[in-house]
């Protein structure tokens, strides 16, 4: 069974926005923090935000004012938006969490921002 599956990306213009969603497996869902990761060509995966299985949420302090994590507990889905896309936020995003055994990773979406 699949846990955790990403979906939203597209191709966006600068300062334009969209809304990642993450849709988590019942077992998993709320058992742990879920976060938000995002890993561009290249580069190393780099955490953007998390939530908490209660009401806490935090943000990498260089994203936050543009990026906002919520989630709808009925849906078991996990939101990501993102606002004001800037040239440097193209990359795959993923959704992740702690699962019994370990840590558990969706497939990823692919944002894209135009120049």
């Amino acid at each position: 069974q699949v846990d955790l599956v990403e979906s939203g990306g597209g191709l966006v213009q600068p300062g334009g926005s969209l809304t990642l969603s993450c849709v988590a497996s019942e077992s998993i869902f709320n058992r742990h923090v879920i976060s938000w990761y995002r890993q561009a060509p290249g580069k190393q995966r780099e955490l953007v935000a998390f939530i908490t299985t209660g009401v806490i949420k935090r943000y990498v302090d260089s994203l936050k004012g543009r990026f906002s994590i919520s989630k709808n507990n009925a849906e078991r889905t996990v939101y990501l938006q993102i606002n004001n896309m800037r040239p440097e936020d193209p990359a795959v995003y993923f959704c992740n969490t702690g699962g019994r055994s370990g840590v558990v990773w969706g497939q990823g979406t692919q944002v894209t921002v135009s120049s």
